[in-house]
């Protein structure tokens, strides 16, 4: 179940995603929260302006989450995101224990878009976070913030 707290970090995701595009990246951004509601860390895609294909605003938060948490911390701690988690990210939310995730968008969707723009050349297959995690618990989308999010990407390609 989605909460006010939850569709208020969801917000900041989708502001963070509308700083990756206004700086020229794809859109997604994400923030790590703990168990108590507190913002830890939170990043943007840098895929574009870094040239990494990896710079990616989960797999960001997993490897920040490893360096500065403790096993029991990451458990209970929260990835919001605006886009579902792609197969990498998802992989290293399961490694290093990351707890649960909410999403604004899924890849489903992102899929549809993308085709709907004409565009292809996702290096990697669109699989939900469910496909590759065994225990997280994951809640989304959210079809309020999905077409927010939508009209992000379609700037981003220039369809706006």
């Amino acid at each position: 179940m989605i909460t006010e707290a939850d569709l208020r970090h969801l917000r900041r995701c989708v502001e963070l995603a509308t700083e990756a595009v206004d700086a020229g990246d794809e859109a997604f951004g994400s923030l790590l929260v703990d168990e108590a509601g507190a913002v830890l860390h939170e990043d943007r895609n840098r895929i574009h302006t870094t040239g990494d294909g990896t710079r990616h605003p989960e797999f960001t938060l997993a490897r920040w989450s490893a360096e500065n948490m403790a096993p029991e911390a990451r458990a209970r701690a929260t990835v919001y995101t605006s886009g579902e988690h792609c197969p990498m990210c998802a992989a290293a939310h399961g490694w290093v224990g990351l707890g649960r995730i909410v999403y604004a968008s899924s890849s489903q969707q992102l899929g549809e878009w993308r085709a709907e723009m004409g565009i292809d050349g996702s290096p990697v297959r669109r699989i939900a976070i469910e496909e590759i995690l065994t225990s997280a618990a994951i809640d989304g989308p959210v079809p309020e913030l999905a077409a927010e999010v939508r009209l992000l990407h379609r700037r981003r390609h220039g369809r706006a």
